[in-house]
């Protein structure tokens, strides 16, 4: 436990107007600081009901205290609250009266940091809180839910149990190599190696849905001016959030608007128009248009229903480069002004849709097309919250296990998996933070909200 900290405090509620304000304290000082401003005596988990003081005794606020002791209480440390009226003056005179006294103001996430460094969770359970406080749709809360509740870390775990122990036969072969039985060549090493392979694939698929779900998919419709680019933004939000008019180049600057769609989570922006222009409005806009297609997950390229140029020629034209077919979905607007009926085809291994963001027709295809173009699935059960760093570990863990089992088949080269299972285990406790920088702790728990 980490007992040499400065005492430190926050705000746990959002700052403004509400019906309770909560004030934490959590360090070796906190009990001391929290009666200096109340009456309360220091009864474990009893709500104390009284008056709260500044330091010359004068009543602030009245309301509820409460103590919880280390190491039973959500950082490990001791922690004292104060839960009184939401004004927003009230909590800023108490925080004000908890600095005089010597407490430390918070960083961001560092109530949640401390209660990792003591052993409370770990750090992917620490990173649900924050999951679970920017949860988009029920069901990314519920899956924030379980990580918090160590649904993921369970799954990690065993999977670390699983390289220990294949790691124990591979070192035992290269240890003792003058026993009778070659552990390496007996079948049991390259059996356990698949078993891990397989369970890693069902949890990157698990933890993939589990990052759509909280992340959200980055969508970039691009196009030539005039397409019907601004027509579908406000389709796919139900709004009119962009302007639409039969001037090209109206849309200069990146219009983002948020939708949902069967609990996925879209990002979608709108783009200027792909061309060469003279103005320098319009190329700044055309500059960050470009920008955003490099950062996209997914890009919903526009074009008229009656240009029949192939989508490899259209994006080159606008581009200058091959397209990557797993993230280019070709959209033909307008098959209202022809004969053109909603569809979904392939043409050049890139999936093809007609509609009408005008007219709102074949929109359900686009929809289900985006959830099928990044294996979304509504129906996988026992999900998680898992994070994009979560996935490059995972990732690389497995390209670690494909290596090694390439080790152990073509040349029985038992150092080669030894040390490739070594590397896999710490990328798996990355995840965890059995194995964590400084300043991957940093930019974490930075991101969390302050009171957190």
């Amino acid at each position: 436990m980490q007992s040499d900290l400065d005492t430190i405090c926050a705000q746990t509620t959002p700052p403004g107007r509400g019906g309770v304000g909560i004030i934490r304290l959590s360090g070796p000082k906190a009990l001391a600081y929290g009666q200096k401003l109340s009456r309360n005596q220091g009864i474990l988990r009893h709500a104390h009901y009284g008056p709260f003081l500044d330091m010359e005794g004068v009543q602030v606020d009245a309301g509820i205290s409460l103590y919880f002791k280390a190491p039973d209480s959500f950082t490990g440390e001791d922690v004292f609250e104060f839960q009184g009226h939401g004004g927003q003056v009230v909590m800023d005179v108490l925080q004000r009266e908890l600095t005089l006294l010597g407490a430390r103001m918070a960083r961001p996430g560092e109530f949640s940091e401390r209660a990792f460094l003591n052993d409370k969770m770990d750090l992917a359970q620490a990173e649900s809180i924050a999951d679970l406080i920017d949860a988009s749709s029920e069901q990314a809360a519920r899956n924030a839910l379980r990580s918090l509740q160590g649904v993921f870390s369970t799954h990690i775990n065993r999977l670390l149990e699983s390289l220990i122990y294949l790691r124990l036969y591979v070192e035992a072969a290269i240890d003792f190599p003058e026993e009778e039985i070659d552990f390496l060549a007996d079948g049991k090493v390259a059996t356990l190696l698949d078993n891990a392979q397989s369970d890693l694939d069902h949890l990157l698929q698990k933890a993939h849905q589990g990052s759509l779900l909280q992340e959200g998919m980055q969508v970039v419709i691009a196009g030539a001016p005039n397409a019907g680019k601004s027509s579908l933004l406000n389709a796919l939000a139900g709004q009119d959030r962009a302007i639409v008019t039969d001037i090209a180049g109206t849309t200069r600057d990146i219009l983002k608007e948020s939708i949902n769609i069967d609990g996925l989570p879209l990002h979608i922006l709108d783009t200027a128009g792909l061309r060469e222009s003279p103005d320098k409005v319009e190329q700044i806009g055309i500059e960050r248009a470009v920008e955003a297609i490099v950062q996209a997950d997914q890009i919903l390229l526009l074009q008229d229903a009656q240009d029949k140029t192939s989508p490899q020629q259209h994006w080159q034209s606008l581009m200058g480069a091959q397209p990557i077919p797993n993230q280019l979905t070709l959209v033909r607007n307008k098959i209202d002004l022809s004969d053109h009926l909603p569809k979904l085809i392939q043409i050049d291994g890139i999936d093809c849709i007609y509609l009408s963001a005008k007219q709102g027709q074949g929109l359900d295809l686009l929809r289900s097309q985006l959830k099928q173009a990044v294996g979304y699935q509504t129906t996988l059960e026992g999900g998680f919250s898992a994070r994009r760093r979560h996935l490059d570990a995972l990732r690389r863990c497995r390209s670690l296990l494909r290596e090694g089992a390439k080790q152990l088949a073509y040349s029985q080269a038992g150092e080669l998996l030894a040390e490739d299972l070594r590397l896999a285990q710490e990328c798996l406790n990355e995840i965890t933070g059995s194995f964590t920088s400084d300043d991957l702790l940093g930019r974490i728990f930075g991101s969390f909200c302050i009171g957190k």
